[in-house]
């Protein structure tokens, strides 16, 4: 990883983006099992340079860089973990879902991006025309973060 680019990943807390306790102390909404890892910031690095390119990641690629290549429940389980923590901190620094560039084989993110966004106060919807729409603004907030626009 490029010194430009980890200074980019900065992972300081930015105020009024990401739930708080009553004190006012960040609180995760998915916990910590990658936060800090190699493989966290291995995915953290592979969602950045899609962006930058304006490409989407499909979570088998996602998969591979934790180490895991057998599809199914423990794949999913660690892929919506890992990108959830990583959405996590975007919104710390008041940046869109950087998850939203990560999709299925079908080209659509799963169930788990829209609960997530929904916890962090970002998606209200309930349709799937709702969430499809909310998912192309916040890819497309995505690109322009990291694209420098």
């Amino acid at each position: 990883m490029s010194l430009g680019l980890a200074r980019r990943i900065s992972l300081r807390p930015v105020s009024g983006h990401a739930p708080r306790s009553p004190l006012g102390v960040l609180v995760t909404t998915v916990g910590s099992k990658y936060r800090g890892s190699k493989q966290f910031l291995l995915v953290y690095a592979k969602l950045i340079t899609a962006a930058q390119n304006g490409q989407l990641v499909y979570y088998e690629d996602v998969a591979s860089l934790l180490g895991i290549n057998q599809p199914g429940y423990h794949m999913a389980r660690e892929v919506g973990q890992v990108l959830g923590e990583i959405s996590e901190e975007e919104c710390r620094m008041g940046r869109p879902m950087l998850s939203a560039i990560a999709v299925a084989s079908r080209g659509f993110p799963g169930e788990g991006f829209f609960s997530l966004a929904t916890r962090l106060g970002k998606f209200e919807g309930r349709t799937s025309q709702e969430e499809r729409a909310f998912w192309q603004s916040e890819r497309g907030l995505v690109y322009s973060e990291w694209r420098g626009q």
